[in-house]
């Protein structure tokens, strides 16, 4: 028997949307006595970790039967991080004043679209519980991917940092070092000599001018990669690239498949889904994506169809997701795509990164042998005279 939830906020005020969907109406969905009060100043950043314990707590308070006011009161007095403690400090005083769950979190500017939407359905559904489950094992779960994909690429960063370092190391230091010493043997050095001990000491006299120019390139990428249309280029550029745009739209779809079969299970009509999908991306060219995609769906047209008319999407997710469509299974088989692509990714990142490493290597052994043969070979040169 599910436990009864002991909060005296008001049930949400809604709208249809398109016929379709229940969406939340605008400004009226306000508490007594906070009509015409700004929303409060954010804090801080959320932590995804945090937050993701702190809903585990929630939802055990909830199933033992506290009253929501009360859960988020203990909560607040123990989450450690000071800034979601200051939001969820904010949304327990809003919710003891009336105003519903989600449009206290949804009031704070800092929760996923999700999980604001989530709360919503409970809300409308009376499945608070449910809910909050389904989001944590979906957190979990795209957290736990992430931290693995971060983990594989440590090893090749760290290597590439360290090739970089040592050729700097050597152009900077070891090759002018050399200079100085052909200067006072008067030889006559070849070719690959001379282009090395030129390009050494160039690169010492201005290092100072290079590293200002890489900095003021560093920053100039930067900004241009807050702007939303340098952003979608570069992504559009990442899937066309041979290996890395395979591998990059099929994480973006798998993340995008079990967002919306979270969302789909708890409830929520598919255009909205697709809409809380789309503010969630990371991706500006999936967000863009989703919203030619929402209006097709708003229009009549099947899911499976608007995906293939992207032509983003991979033939095997749209195929998928058209049998989920004509069983009547959509949420099982988005799930079944997620574990898919999320296995593929997985196993051609390793594969892929077998192959990076081994290359890094030999790069780094033949930049090395090149500046030591160039280096030494006019001394062996002179030592063959005498």
């Amino acid at each position: 028997m599910r436990p009864v939830l002991k909060n005296p906020m008001p049930s949400p005020t809604v709208r249809r949307d398109s016929g379709e969907q229940l969406a939340p109406a605008a400004s009226s969905r306000r508490g007594p006595g906070t009509a015409g009060t700004p929303p409060p100043r954010r804090p801080g950043r959320l932590d995804i970790e945090q937050f993701i314990v702190f809903n585990q707590q929630l939802l055990a308070l909830i199933r033992a039967g506290m009253p929501i006011p009360q859960s988020l009161e203990l909560l607040s007095r123990n989450v450690r991080n000071k800034a979601l403690a200051a939001h969820i400090s904010a949304v327990r005083d809003d919710v003891r004043m009336g105003v519903p769950l989600s449009d206290a979190f949804s009031r704070r500017g800092a929760f996923p679209p999700i999980y604001v939407t989530s709360l919503l359905a409970g809300e409308q559904s009376g499945a608070l519980d449910s809910v909050l489950e389904r989001y944590v094992t979906y957190e979990r779960m795209a957290l736990a991917i992430r931290k693995k994909l971060l983990v594989s690429l440590i090893y090749p960063a760290v290597l590439i940092v360290l090739v970089a370092v040592l050729v700097v190391f050597l152009v900077t230091y070891v090759v002018p070092e050399f200079s100085q010493l052909y200067e006072t043997m008067d030889a006559s050095l070849p070719a690959s000599t001379r282009w090395l001990v030129a390009f050494g000491q160039a690169s010492r006299d201005h290092a100072m001018a290079l590293a200002a120019g890489l900095a003021a390139l560093a920053g100039s990428c930067a900004w241009a990669l807050r702007r939303r249309t340098a952003r979608v280029a570069l992504e559009r550029a990442t899937l066309r690239t041979p290996m890395i745009g395979h591998l990059w739209i099929r994480y973006q779809v798998a993340q995008l498949a079990r967002l919306l079969s979270t969302l789909l299970t708890g409830g929520i009509p598919l255009v909205r889904a697709l809409e809380t999908a789309g503010e969630s991306m990371g991706s500006g060219l999936l967000r863009s994506t989703l919203a030619s995609v929402r209006n097709s769906v708003r229009e009549g047209q099947p899911l499976a169809g608007s995906l293939r008319g992207t032509g983003v999407f991979p033939a095997l997710a749209v195929e998928m997701v058209r049998v989920g469509e004509s069983t009547g299974s959509l949420p099982q088989m988005l799930n079944s795509v997620a574990e898919f692509f999320d296995e593929e990714v997985q196993t051609k990142t390793a594969a892929l990164l077998n192959l990076v490493e081994p290359a890094i290597m030999v790069c780094m052994g033949v930049f090395v042998a090149f500046v030591l043969i160039s280096l030494y070979l006019p001394i062996f040169s002179l030592a063959g005279q005498f």
